[in-house]
């Protein structure tokens, strides 16, 4: 019963019992029950709470450790069938209502921002000010806690590196609700970790991450894309190599491989201040042949994943991101031509990061036979494959991560920040 300073006990709501829900509204001003959109890849979720700070992101956490619940972060939910199925869900942490930039400190180059806060509004605010957050948006509307779990990177990575690269500070959330910061602007530090690099490409299975300090580059003045198509893998490693140790320090260069490899281009991009472009780019027409044109225009399939991410259920591609040394580009794309499955691939040639799709209705077990194909051609330069995303049945037919040496590292890892496996369960590799 309850009384005068005593919670109302609400009753059992998305199937969990009154106590937890009093407990998570009495932490959050917004709690709902889950709809059938908030599933997380076909797992239900019960409640969905949207936190609007870092210290309602602790109280749920806490909330959530004492009753019990499991919890999967959300940024903008572009990416949330990403890895495997969790093992449960019990409440989505809805982090979209903390997307606010925090802070552009245009003189020392450096952007915060809440981890719900869209890429593009990034982008936009310090635009202003011909800065950049040297990222490419991958799957459009992603946020910027999102980006960082799951480790996206294009083609820019070339020349300014990954998220990680660029990540200065980070202030995250452990499962048991601990707020813990680090680098940048340090209030305490978890001693002996550095929490950005652990979270990035963690799947949101370590800490909740709530807002994130970077660094920025200038906009360059000009920019150009040169591109040239190519016939077979032996000329697009030949030519990658040719822009790759020349002169003219390419901000990126991409291959596009359709299936069979029919219409594939190799493109290069050239930024900087005007006169210098224009000079590399006469280099890099010369490096490419008489067939390379140039253009000012942004290639359609620059940054763009050779998948559509709107699609959902049995329409999704088996999507996959292969990684390589730079000298296994030919084997790599020589054996998806070789798999028997149409095999799109796109990516960075600059830096051995290359991501690829099977059309959507192959069945599993080829699927299987193809990605174990591509894995060991990865493998034999030093390199792995992780199968993204795919239809139900085809995660169930392939083993998604891999072999990784680091495995009982990274289980033990786990074990210490998210010591009950609250967050994301299953998600992320090896069960973890």
């Amino acid at each position: 019963m309850s009384g005068p300073g005593t919670p109302e006990s609400h009753p059992a709501r998305g199937g969990l019992d009154g106590t937890a829900a009093t407990a998570l509204e009495s932490a959050c001003q917004e709690v709902r029950e889950a709809l059938p959109e908030d599933a997380v890849d076909g797992v239900a979720p019960a409640l969905v709470a949207r936190p609007g700070s870092t210290a309602e992101v602790a109280e749920v956490l806490r909330a959530a450790q004492a009753h019990d619940l499991v919890v999967v972060p959300r940024g903008r939910g572009t990416k949330m069938t990403w890895g495997r199925p969790p093992r449960r869900v019990d409440l989505v942490l809805d982090l979209s209502a903390m997307n606010q930039v925090l802070d552009h400190a245009s003189g020392d180059l450096i952007v915060e921002a809440q981890a719900g806060t869209p890429l593009r509004d990034v982008q936009d605010a310090v635009a202003g000010a011909r800065q950049r957050l040297a990222l490419d948006e991958l799957v459009p509307g992603a946020s910027v806690g999102g980006a960082l779990a799951t480790a996206t990177s294009g083609p820019g990575r070339m020349a300014t590196g990954t998220m990680r690269d660029l990540l200065i500070g980070v202030t995250a959330v452990r499962a048991d609700g601990v707020v813990a910061k680090a680098g940048g602007r340090v209030v305490k530090n978890v001693a002996g970790y550095d929490l950005g690099k652990l979270v990035h490409g963690s799947f949101g299975t370590l800490m909740v991450v709530t807002e994130a300090l970077f660094r920025l580059h200038p906009l360059p003045a000009a920019r150009r894309f040169v591109s040239v198509g190519v016939d077979s893998p032996e000329q697009a490693h030949r030519l990658a190599q040719s822009v790759i140790h020349s002169q003219v320090v390419a901000g990126g260069v991409e291959v596009d491989v359709p299936p069979h490899g029919e219409g594939a281009t190799l493109t290069v991009l050239l930024d900087g201040i005007e006169a210098g472009v224009a000079g590399r780019t006469a280099a890099t027409l010369a490096l490419l042949g008489d067939a390379a044109t140039a253009s000012d225009d942004v290639p359609d399939t620059w940054g763009r994943l050779p998948w559509s991410t709107d699609a959902r259920g049995d329409e999704r591609a088996t999507a996959l991101k292969l990684a390589f040394a730079l000298s296994g580009l030919e084997d790599v794309l020589r054996t998806a031509r070789s798999a028997g499955l149409p095999v799109h691939l796109r990516g960075s040639a600059g830096v051995g990061v290359v991501y690829g799709a099977l059309p959507a209705g192959t069945e599993p077990q080829a699927a299987a036979a193809t990605v174990d194909l591509l894995r060991a051609a990865c493998l034999r330069h030093g390199g792995s494959l992780v199968v993204l995303d795919a239809p139900a049945a085809v995660k169930a037919a392939v083993d998604p991560w891999g072999p990784l040496p680091a495995l009982d590292l990274m289980r033990r890892v786990k074990d210490q920040f998210d010591p009950d496996h609250r967050l994301a369960p299953g998600r992320f590799v090896g069960g973890i």
